[in-house]
């Protein structure tokens, strides 16, 4: 059985989804519900990957499916605190650049 979990908590006008442990194809249905019932709740959704030590092909296309919902419902949606492994793996994959935090006062 898998590490993981998917924590999200509620913010006024965002919501944040921590992910926690590995992230890989035996959690792929629990994550994508997570994110896609984010995205359904806030007009604003944050990806925590601090805690998160790993993310294979299946956790990038969770992360894709639901940005490609956020855009469709008109909700902002961004990674944050990706490092390690992690950040590698989106940045090789060009997802890290997509799904970066907007900078504020730019």
């Amino acid at each position: 059985m898998a590490n993981f979990e998917a924590r999200t908590s509620a913010h006024p006008g965002r919501a944040v989804v921590a992910l926690v442990g590995e992230c890989d194809l035996a959690v792929r249905e629990e994550l994508t519900g997570a994110l896609i019932q984010a995205v359904e709740s806030a007009p604003v959704v944050e990806v925590d990957l601090d805690d998160l030590q790993f993310i294979d092909s299946t956790g990038v296309h969770a992360l894709v499916t639901a940005y490609h919902a956020a855009q469709r419902d008109g909700t902002s949606f961004y990674v944050v605190n990706a490092h390690g492994a992690v950040a590698h793996v989106l940045d090789i994959t060009g997802v890290g650049g997509l799904l970066r935090a907007p900078i504020h006062g730019a």
